[in-house]
């Protein structure tokens, strides 16, 4: 049963109501929402906002953090996530480029509440309505302890003020975007966002492209879970789609199912070794096969991705 704010969804619909105003990539499981250490004074500096015409209405920018993906049209622009705040200059002079004037944010979707995603909300959220799972809300708006440290909430306005818990559906410049929760994967609030009429897709940090993927096991993640939430975006997804990945470049699902094969084949040998009383050190040292060595140089070199699988699969 999907369950939104229907008068918030309502009146930004139908309306616009006024809201009030209120290194290299980092590893996302260690991203606070507005983490002074990875992004202190000029830490961005030299980061360029590349823009991709990925299909449709909707555009790709990379930058430092996740993907972001925007919807741009009549209606305004609808943003998929929004790196790191101090970022968020830089974000908004390629969104206008691409409107030839100052940008109309209507909508802010979250994949997930990791910081390297939703550290811009507390600047885009006094424009634009942000829609989330509730999961997401909830993280975002209380305290988290990862690794032994706490990281504060976001501000206010960087809350979501539409929440869902299975699904909805926003009517924005011409076509259905589908907001899909899929539950105990990279957290526990992950969702996919679905062009319907461009045929794109973003998949949030539920696909990294050409890498071994974090899971946030202190975040609701679940290894078992992720390779499941996989499977069901590629039978329930077209042929023909548009991926654009939570980090990496854009892709199709012919490679998401390569990257789902990496997964099942990575929870099979460790639960073998598991089974055959290896310890988790004798694992690493057997290491991954070499067909996936080049997945590696990312967040997460092949050690750690079997930490995470052992850890998952062990708790």
């Amino acid at each position: 049963m999907i369950r939104t704010s229907l008068f918030l969804l309502a009146c930004a619909l139908a309306t616009g109501c006024q809201k009030q105003p209120a290194p290299n990539d980092p590893d996302p499981s260690d991203s606070a929402p507005s983490d002074k250490h990875h992004h202190g004074a000029g830490a961005d500096d030299d980061v360029t906002i590349k823009v991709t015409h990925i299909a449709g209405k909707v555009h790709m920018l990379e930058g430092r953090g996740g993907n972001i993906a925007v919807s741009i049209g009549d209606d305004g622009v609808l943003m998929v996530d929004d790196q790191f705040e101090p970022l968020a200059p830089k974000i908004r002079a390629a969104i206008a480029d691409l409107t030839e004037g100052a940008p109309k944010f209507a909508f802010l979707v979250n994949t997930h509440h990791h910081g390297d995603h939703t550290g811009g909300n507390p600047v885009f959220g006094q424009d634009a309505h942000i829609v989330a799972h509730a999961n997401v809300r909830a993280r975002l708006s209380t305290p988290q302890q990862r690794r032994g440290k706490t990281i504060d909430p976001l501000p206010e306005a960087g809350w979501p003020v539409i929440t869902f818990e299975d699904a909805v559906s926003l009517h924005f410049n011409g076509e259905e975007v589908r907001v899909i929760h899929l539950p105990t994967g990279h957290t526990d609030g992950d969702s996919i966002v679905h062009f319907t009429g461009s045929g794109v897709v973003h998949m949030g940090d539920q696909y990294f492209n050409g890498r071994f993927p974090v899971i946030d096991l202190e975040g609701g993640g679940d290894v078992e879970g992720y390779a499941a939430n996989v499977a069901r975006a590629i039978e329930m997804l077209p042929a023909d789609s548009k991926l654009i990945p939570g980090h990496g470049p854009a892709s199709t699902l012919d490679e998401l199912r390569a990257f789902h094969t990496m997964l099942t084949d990575s929870i099979e040998l460790v639960r073998g070794h598991i089974a055959a009383g290896k310890s988790l050190e004798q694992i690493q040292a057997a290491g991954m096969p070499a067909k996936y060595s080049g997945l590696g140089s990312g967040f997460i070199d092949s050690d750690r991705w079997l930490g995470i699988v052992h850890a998952s699969l062990t708790r």
